[in-house]
């Protein structure tokens, strides 16, 4: 035993050795199932072992793997608290073992407990710093060995979910697998960690989650589904988002799940249901410009905008809760008219699906702060391309709808009117075939066509200069599916518009010929 634990091979040699042998692999994998207290040491390195492994072969394909990185996930030992009315278990009912409990075998196993602790420490303390990129803690804190295996378990998980759909289905399957994850994205006094540990095992547990989160096809649809509806999810995030005393990256992690769940439209009502999930968001996003000094908070602002704007798709209520904060409107003009490429889209989507979905209620001030938007937008439609300038028409395109007479005075005003109009053909005749990257965007280019001859039908002699009835009919000819979605993750489409392509191009079609 001391040999085996003092032996300290690189990871190129652990790979080198081990890949070349599926049995071997597998006799690794399976020492995961020693869970006699005598085997705690040899359990650990084969966890370590296997967290490398993960990362370069499909050990999916040994039988049982991920059953038993699931059951490292129990070895965290927690104070139980039953329920009374549900609980049948009672402490004098417990049967002793006159043998195994007397005082001293037990004492005898302590002995020999305390011997296995000294051998583990030095190879535990190396085996932490290899993993020091997943988890971070004092390096005068050691963790215990019940911390110790669910961090790996989750790291192993983590390198799991990376490689293939056939792995996250094997994920999926797993009975607790997630129910157990997401346990330890909860602050618990019960239990026997320190506070530095559940840190540690809470991070590891958000990174495992935002990862099984970002799969895309439908495994990722049934993993998402899986981890929003456990009851303690929202809470529990909640609770990291309002600690003061959570990182910069936890806190980035929460937003990135919350962004990927809120693909689903019930999952976006349960979030609006926590206001403070969107408050958080908010304040994260909106007002952090001063404490702005790393790299993770740059992160953690971007990534908390695109959580409300996927929050604020398709939801009146969201919608509505989000303009509870105040001078909401004026803080996304300036992040739209000030020239930083990593705010301003999302600042724009926010911004649109406001318009969008609670017009009503936006005041004579807020109209006011959109308008002193539009010539920026304007602009930077003239040069963008992709998802950015899908964003970007889809915004002009509701502030057309929310303020017609506005927007269509400044575009007369300005010299930028005929390069615009033009403009939207052209992006329309160069998108005839749309893609997962941006399957909208002729969508929004006739919501704007349809807006401004709507306000104004003398639009429709300007857009006959540039041959729009050629490109519409185009259009007609080449409707696809995948406009039926608002966002694709991998080939799976999300979000349905309920209004069909050849409506939209049917209405246009009618405005260009209205007398």
């Amino acid at each position: 035993m001391h040999s085996f634990l003092q032996w300290e091979p690189t990871k190129a040699q652990l790979l080198s050795t081990l890949t070349t042998s599926t049995k071997t692999v597998a006799r690794i994998i399976r020492m995961l199932d020693r869970t006699s207290p005598k085997d705690t040491g040899i359990r650990i390195y084969a966890a370590m072992v296997t967290t490398e492994l993960a990362k370069n072969l499909r050990v999916v394909t040994i039988p049982g793997t991920v059953q038993l990185v699931s059951a490292l996930l129990d070895t965290d030992i927690r104070l139980k608290r039953g329920n009374p009315l549900l609980d049948t278990y009672h402490e004098q009912e417990e049967i002793h073992d006159p043998v195994v409990n007397t005082e001293d075998t037990q004492q005898a196993a302590d002995n020999q407990l305390q011997k296995r602790s000294k051998l583990l420490k030095s190879f535990m303390l190396r085996c932490w710093q290899r993993f020091s990129e997943f988890w971070s803690m004092p390096k005068d804190q050691l963790l215990t060995d019940h911390d110790l295996l669910p961090a790996l378990a989750m790291s192993i998980i983590d390198s799991l979910a990376s490689c293939d759909q056939d792995i996250c289905v094997e994920i999926s399957k797993a009975d607790y697998l997630i129910p157990k994850i997401i346990g330890f994205t909860s602050y618990r006094s019960d239990t026997m960690n320190t506070e530095a540990q559940q840190k540690i095992l809470l991070k590891s547990s958000l990174k495992v989650l935002q990862r099984l989160t970002s799969i895309g096809g439908e495994i990722g649809t049934t993993l998402r589904y899986k981890i929003s509806k456990h009851p303690f999810l929202l809470s529990n995030l909640s609770d990291i988002l309002g600690d003061n005393s959570s990182s910069q990256e936890s806190r980035k992690l929460v937003a990135e799940i919350l962004r990927n769940i809120a693909i689903d439209e019930k999952t976006r009502q349960d979030i609006g249901c926590v206001e403070v999930i969107i408050t958080k968001l908010v304040q994260a996003f909106l007002y952090a410009e001063g404490t702005m000094n790393t790299n993770a908070d740059h992160l953690l602002r971007k990534v908390a905008g695109q959580a409300l704007a996927m929050l604020t798709i398709e939801s009146v209520h969201n919608c509505l809760v989000i303009l509870k904060e105040p001078e909401l409107m004026k803080e996304l003009k300036t992040m739209i008219l000030i020239h930083d490429n990593k705010y301003i889209y999302v600042a724009a989507s926010v911004l649109s699906n406001l318009c969008m979905h609670a017009r009503s209620k936006l005041k004579e001030s807020d109209l006011q702060e959109l308008s002193h938007t539009l010539r920026e937008v304007l602009e930077r439609i003239m040069g963008a391309d992709g998802a950015e300038l899908e964003i970007l028409i889809g915004l002009s395109s509701h502030t057309c709808k929310v303020i017609p007479e506005e927007f269509t005075r400044q575009l007369d005003n300005d010299p930028i009117k005929q390069r615009f109009l033009k403009r939207l053909v052209d992006i329309l005749n160069a998108n005839m075939k749309p893609s997962a990257h941006c399957p909208g965007i002729r969508r929004v280019i006739l919501e704007q066509v349809i807006h401004l001859m709507e306000c104004n039908p003398r639009y429709a002699d300007c857009f006959n200069e540039f041959k729009i009835i050629e490109a519409l009919s185009r259009v007609e000819q080449t409707v696809s599916k995948a406009e039926n979605y608002k966002l694709f993750m991998a080939d799976a489409g999300f979000m349905e518009y309920s209004t069909p392509m050849s409506a939209l191009v049917a209405r246009a079609k009618e405005l260009m010929s209205r007398d």
